[in-house]
């Protein structure tokens, strides 16, 4: 089974329409497929529309949020009751193109774990493409992991990539970067993106800057997280180096009879050495609440404490 997992926040003239081209795109694979709609708390008629959605069409899941949490956690809650072993996610404001999934699933089948979209021709104003470009720039230099489009809503997963995953704040965004961390194939292919028709956009140069500091979060998990003594105890011991050289430098100026009691040099010296100390001593306590003690939450024991109803 496909499971196809569309979050929506103040959709209502969409989720109907993405219905209809889900079903055209999907239908000529002969494969069993189910359309699981998340209302992220939308404040429109959406939920009505889902509603009337549901009850007119088999295999469609629709799930209420209790409020607006974003859309990691609309994705979470979706991949809680996706039942198919390929899911594909893709937004619900009919921007990507549902025509694409076909071709991201024939990726999927050459033996990679998750297929990303890429909006090589993004059809949003130039006030968005440019802080897109800068950012994925930065998440390729910081995460390692060579995609072009982080962002790109349209993507596909074998259902063991996303199982156990804990998506929060704009996590959703690098998936990718968690998968590639946890040793998955990952693999990119170019979409077609269309221009917005109904709605607005959500998206700010805000967003961005918690998405930057979401990368570093994920970058963290993902390359120090087993490790954290390798970050904490390297700053810590660079610092303490740079402390302890000072200090000896000072030490030979002092035995060459010069006065050192007021520079402030020393206080710089005596000052890395205390923080370097104290930053190796983090990162060994990190190390041992690590190996002792790690939180063990399943992604559908999480996103059942956001859901307020679910139409099945």
């Amino acid at each position: 089974m496909i499971s196809v997992v569309v979050p929506v926040h103040d959709e209502e003239r969409s989720v109907a329409l993405l219905y209809d081209e889900l079903d055209s795109a999907l239908q000529p694979l002969a494969e069993p497929w189910e359309a699981i709609f998340v209302d992220d708390g939308s404040g429109d008629g959406t939920f009505a529309a889902l509603t009337r959605l549901h009850a007119a069409h088999d295999g469609v899941v629709v799930v209420r949020l209790r409020r607006n949490f974003g859309k990691a956690a609309a994705l979470a809650a979706g991949f809680g009751q996706a039942r198919g072993e390929v899911i594909v996610t893709i937004d619900g404001d009919l921007q990507d193109d549902p025509a694409e999934i076909p071709r991201l699933l024939a990726k999927l089948d050459e033996g990679f774990d998750l297929v990303s979209g890429w909006k090589a021709k993004r059809r949003d104003p130039l006030r968005r493409r440019l802080p897109s470009r800068l950012f994925n720039f930065a998440s390729r230099v910081v995460s390692g992991l060579d995609l072009h489009d982080m962002n790109c809503g349209l993507k596909a997963y074998r259902a063991e990539v996303v199982r156990g995953l804990r998506l929060y704040g704009e996590l959703h965004r690098f998936v990718p970067v968690l998968a590639h961390h946890r040793g998955y194939r990952i693999a990119e292919v170019p979409v077609n993106h269309r221009p917005r028709e109904h709605g607005r956009s959500r998206y700010g140069l805000e967003r961005y800057l918690r998405g930057f500091f979401d990368l570093l979060t994920v970058s963290f998990i993902g390359r120090y997280r087993q490790r954290p003594l390798h970050l904490f105890g390297g700053l810590g011991f660079l610092l303490s180096l740079a402390g302890i050289g000072i200090l000896v430098y000072l030490t030979v100026v002092k035995a060459l009879g010069h006065a050192i009691g007021g520079r402030p040099l020393l206080i710089l010296g005596v000052l890395l050495v205390v923080v370097g100390i104290q930053i190796f001593s983090l990162g060994l306590i990190t190390e041992l609440i690590t190996s002792h003690h790690e939180e063990r939450v399943s992604e559908r024991e999480r996103s059942e404490a956001l859901v307020e109803e679910i139409l099945t």
